[in-house]
C-alpha cells in the first residue's frame, strides 16, 4: 500500500472478495520526510500515514516493512551507474523488478502467504499478463519484466477498471485519498530534476557536444550523464545548425564524454538489439521470427515488428522506423492485449 489511491482499491477490493489480507507499506528511504508537493516524490511519511489510514477503513492489519538499503542497492545505486554509462534506465521497472515482486514477494511467500497484491492498471488472466482496460493509465509495460513464477502469486485488482471509476469506487469506501494525485516522475527524486541528481552523485565532468553532420564541437556540457538519446531541450547549443532545424541528441559516449546531436530523421531506427529476455506469456522463446507488436518506453507508441532470439539476445525488426529508442529502457512485446515477454534494449540502428 503506497498511500495512494490505486493501492487502497486493490486492498478493499480483495478484502471484500473475502481473501485474508494484510496491508504492507514500503520505507525506501532511510530518512523519510513530509516532502510530497502534489503529484511529486512518493514514499514519504505523508504516504505512509495515508496507507495506515486506508488499512483502518478497510479494516486489515497493516505494518512497514523497511526496505530503504534494498531498494538504495538494486534500484538508485542502479539507475545512477546506468546513466553513467551511457544508457537511459527505467527505475519503476527495476522496483517492480527487484524489489516489489522480488524482496517483498519472497518474504511474503516465507512469511506464509500466498500472493502479493499491487494496484497496477493491468489485468491477469490464467497466469497471463494483459492490458489495462483503461489504455491510458495501463501498466502492464512496467511488469513485464515478471517472470511466470512471479505472476503466478500475483494479484492486479483494478485491471478491469478505468482510474475514473477507481476514484469514485475509493470514495464510495471513504477512502480518504480517493482525490489524492497520482505520483509521477521518479520517485526518488522529488523535485523533478534528474540531471541535479546525477550531478551530486557523479560530480560535474565538461565534456564536447558534436554536430553529427559536420563533426563540429557546438557547445558544451558538464557531463555526458545529463543526456538521453532524443532529447531536444536543455541542450544550450551555441551553433543553430545550417537548416534552422532543431538538433536532437543521437548519442551519448561516457567514455571520451561526448554527447552527438543532430536532425530528427538521424533518430529513427528499425533493428533494436535487446539482451537479458524474459518469456512469461504464453509463448516459448521465439528462435524463429514471431510477428507482434513491441512498446520500447511507457506509455509510448506501439509499432508491429518481428522479433527472435538469436544468441540468448532478442531481436527486434520494426515494420516502421521508431524515434529516441534509448539504451537501458525496456522493449515489451505483445500479441494484442497480451504480454509475451521483454528485454532491456542494448543498441539500436
Amino acid at each position: 500500500m503506497s498511500g495512494g489511491v490505486d493501492s487502497a482499491v486493490a486492498a478493499a477490493r480483495i478484502a471484500e472478495a473475502g481473501h485474508d489480507v494484510t496491508g504492507v507499506h514500503l520505507a525506501l528511504s532511510s530518512n523519510p520526510q513530509s516532502y510530497r508537493t502534489g503529484a511529486r516524490g512518493c514514499c514519504t511519511l505523508e504516504d505512509a500515514r495515508d496507507a495506515r489510514r486506508a488499512a483502518d477503513v478497510i479494516g486489515i492489519p497493516f505494518y512497514v516493512w523497511d526496505m530503504a538499503e534494498r531498494f538504495h542497492r538494486d534500484v538508485v545505486e542502479d539507475f545512477v551507474s546506468e546513466y553513467a554509462a551511457g544508457r537511459t534506465p527505467n527505475p519503476c521497472l527495476r522496483c517492480n523488478e527487484k524489489i516489489k515482486f522480488e524482496a517483498v514477494l519472497d518474504r511474503a511467500l516465507a512469511l506464509g502467504f500466498d500472493a502479493v497484491a499491487t494496484g497496477h492498471h493491468a489485468r491477469l488472466e490464467d497466469g497471463v499478463l494483459r492490458r489495462s482496460v483503461d489504455e491510458a493509465k495501463d501498466q502492464s509495460y512496467v511488469l513485464g519484466v515478471l517472470t511466470r513464477e512471479q505472476l503466478a502469486h500475483a494479484i492486479f485488482p483494478l485491471g478491469g477498471s478505468t482510474k475514473a471509476q477507481v476514484r469514485e469506487e475509493a470514495a464510495r469506501r471513504g477512502l480518504t485519498v480517493a482525490d489524492k494525485p497520482d505520483s509521477h516522475d521518479i520517485c526518488f527524486i522529488a523535485d523533478g530534476d534528474t540531471r541535479a541528481f546525477l550531478a551530486d552523485r557523479l560530480g560535474a565532468s565538461e565534456g564536447p557536444i558534436v554536430d553529427a553532420l559536420t563533426g563540429r564541437v557546438v557547445g558544451s556540457h558538464q557531463g555526458a550523464y545529463g543526456f538521453t538519446v532524443g532529447q531536444r531541450k536543455g541542450l544550450h547549443i551555441d551553433r543553430p545548425a545550417a537548416d534552422g532545424r532543431p538538433r536532437y541528441v543521437l548519442s551519448v559516449e561516457p567514455v571520451s564524454n561526448t554527447v552527438t546531436v543532430g536532425p530528427r530523421t538521424s533518430l529513427e531506427v528499425r533493428s533494436i538489439v535487446s539482451e537479458r529476455p524474459v518469456w512469461n506469456g504464453p509463448l516459448t522463446e521465439p528462435y524463429e521470427p514471431i510477428t507482434c507488436t513491441v512498446q520500447l518506453r511507457a506509455h509510448g507508441e506501439v509499432y508491429g515488428c518481428r522479433a527472435q532470439v538469436s544468441g540468448g539476445e532478442l531481436h527486434i525488426e520494426l515494420d516502421r522506423p521508431a524515434t529516441g529508442v534509448a539504451a537501458g529502457q525496456g522493449a515489451v512485446l505483445y500479441d494484442g492485449d497480451v504480454v509475451i515477454g521483454s528485454a532491456t534494449i542494448a543498441s539500436a540502428v
